[in-house]
């Protein structure tokens, strides 16, 4: 096996970081706009923030459902993802349970995933948004269930017309998506009941 194709590993005490990092994925989405480190101590494979690498390697298995743009899926990243959890990785968004975007790309639309059912709202895809940064960027007021008042973010690197995407995914509650927004080891939850406007 080649320096290149090497699969970097996972983590060195699956139980532990496993268990720290899924508390701070539950944090990030009870407490909206709140920035979670999310330390795995894993070193990502190309193409994933070292959170969103950790957030799989916690949530998914072989009987979730990943989406990944075709890049990534067919890299390092897929690769390491197959190793690790056996992530089983679906074409259509609308089949994942999880999925990893560019926040700067131009699809898929949050609206193309999963939104759940009335029977089942809780069947929605979780999408981590993969952003330059968590600070630095237009501000962003959010409001609803976790929030005391209102908060305020600002991540860089969101597409043009993103912040709509939010507002119309909020709009469906109970339904729809619930969002992580990733760099580096942070993460900030925005889930459905989040309100998100652009700060005045």
């Amino acid at each position: 096996m080649s320096a290149e194709t090497m699969i970097a590993p996972g983590f060195s005490d699956p139980v532990f970081q496993s268990q720290a990092a899924f508390r701070a994925l539950l944090a990030a989405l009870s407490e909206p706009g709140t920035l979670q480190q999310v330390a795995g101590e894993i070193t990502p494979p190309e193409g994933l923030a070292s959170a969103t690498a950790t957030a799989l390697l916690t949530l998914a298995d072989y009987e979730t459902p990943v989406w990944l743009p075709e890049a990534l899926r067919n890299g390092p990243a897929g690769a390491w993802l197959r190793f690790h959890c056996a992530a089983a990785f679906v074409d259509d968004p609308a089949e994942a349970a999880f999925a990893v975007i560019d926040g700067e790309a131009d699809e898929p639309k949050l609206s193309a995933f999963n939104l759940g059912t009335d029977q089942f709202p809780d069947r929605s895809t979780t999408v981590v948004v993969q952003v330059a940064a968590l600070e630095n960027g237009p501000a962003l007021t959010l409001a609803g269930p976790g929030i005391l008042g209102s908060r305020n973010i600002a991540p860089l690197g969101l597409r043009p017309g993103f912040i709509d995407e939010l507002r119309e995914n909020g709009a469906l509650y109970p339904l729809g998506v619930d969002v992580l927004l990733a760099h580096g080891e942070g993460l900030i939850g925005l889930p459905r009941s989040t309100q998100v406007e652009e700060a005045r």
